[in-house]
């Protein structure tokens, strides 16, 4: 099953918003064939498997699969039904699907068709490969993961507003393969208008708008303040670039700077407004209807309170850099807003855990639910 965990992280960044699922078949001691979701709409890992085995590979062979096997017709026919006339004897299945198409519905057509079914084999593992698939089947909103970094004390920027680079460069590394590995990547405008952001995916040795696929970019910005000359409008024919803003369709339809935008390639989303901003929640159900199953929220410290107060963060990614600004006011923190009035009342978060890049520090934790 192990294998099966690897072989599933193939493909990130290419199967949302389907499940990262690995696949092996082993008869008599022997691998016969493995398989994954390579990306979405192609063959599920069990059929990929079952084909690299071949028919003598599969009569009376274990199959080993990180998530229940589907049981209905999407982009692919039924997983189960292939299972089934493949001849293989034994299924051991690591995750429980939620999607409410399959959820206990796959294991019964295996049972029911005489094959042995053995669930929840290393499912903490294999849960693990799939938050933001379980987030969005259940939901139907987008997993957020609401990420910056900031100085050992604690300011996102100088006093001048300057913020290239708190993080280090393996940090940023890490944080190109995040955005090529969710489905979009969001920001508020005031983080455009100080740093003409590109908000794509720029891994080492991978050419710009080359095999990584590139996030669908989201700016928060209420009033259409997104200047055209900006780096993100002027690339919007080259990655997808969306504008939620609090104009309605009628508005929209007479502004001439929306006219501008859309000219160059940006979409515009009317998504309501709450407290003078977008409403975020309205936003989410929005981007879920699109299939936009997972954001990277690349914002500042607005934009990060009011996505903690709307209730929309999943995790939260703290990079610590080894660096210290100093400053007679605490304008650049991470969180900006009416804050805590005590200490009980304070954004709680659980289940820390630790990671280093070069010299900086990542904290990443989950949001209670």
């Amino acid at each position: 099953m192990r294998r099966a965990v690897t072989l599933a992280r193939r493909g990130e960044g290419y199967v949302n918003p389907n499940p990262l699922v690995g696949a092996v078949i082993v008869k008599n001691g022997v691998v016969t064939g493995e398989g994954w979701h390579k990306k979405y709409g192609s063959l599920h890992a069990e059929r990929d498997a079952i084909f690299n085995a071949g028919i003598a590979g599969c009569r009376g062979a274990d199959l080993y699969v990180t998530l229940e096997p589907c049981c209905h017709t999407g982009k692919q026919p039924p997983c189960t039904e292939l299972i089934i006339s493949s001849g293989i004897a034994r299924v051991f299945a690591g995750s429980r699907d939620p999607n409410p198409l399959v959820s206990g519905k796959g294991f019964s057509a295996l049972e029911n068709a005489g094959i042995t079914v053995f669930k929840d084999v290393l499912r903490n593992e294999c849960d693990a490969l799939n938050p933001v698939f379980f987030h969005f089947i259940t939901t139907g909103t987008p997993y957020v993961i609401m990420k910056y970094a900031m100085t050992a004390d604690g300011l996102t920027a100088c006093h001048t507003g300057d913020s290239r680079w708190v993080s280090g460069q393996k940090s940023r590394e890490f944080v190109h393969s995040e955005r090529a590995q969710y489905m979009a990547v969001m920001t508020g405008i005031q983080t455009v208008l100080r740093d003409d952001p590109l908000l794509t995916s720029r891994l080492p040795g991978i050419q710009k708008y080359g095999t990584v696929r590139q996030p669908v970019r989201i700016v928060c910005d209420s009033r259409l303040r997104l200047p055209v000359e900006s780096r993100l409008v002027q690339t919007a024919g080259e990655a997808p670039l969306l504008i939620a803003c609090t104009l309605n369709e009628a508005e929209l339809a007479e502004s001439a700077k929306a006219a501008d935008l859309k000219k160059l390639g940006a979409e515009l989303i009317p998504a309501g407004q709450k407290n003078g901003h977008v409403d975020l929640c309205s936003l989410m159900q929005i981007l879920g209807r699109r299939n936009i199953d997972s954001i990277l929220m690349e914002g500042g410290g607005t934009l990060n309170y009011s996505a903690l107060e709307s209730g929309i963060v999943s995790k939260v990614q703290v990079f610590i850099a080894p660096k210290l600004f100093g400053s007679d006011s605490r304008k650049y923190t991470p969180l900006t807003g009416k804050g805590a009035e005590h200490p009980d009342k304070a954004f709680m978060l659980q289940k820390p855990a630790i990671r280093t890049f070069g010299n900086d520090v990542m904290l990443e934790y989950t949001m209670p639910r």
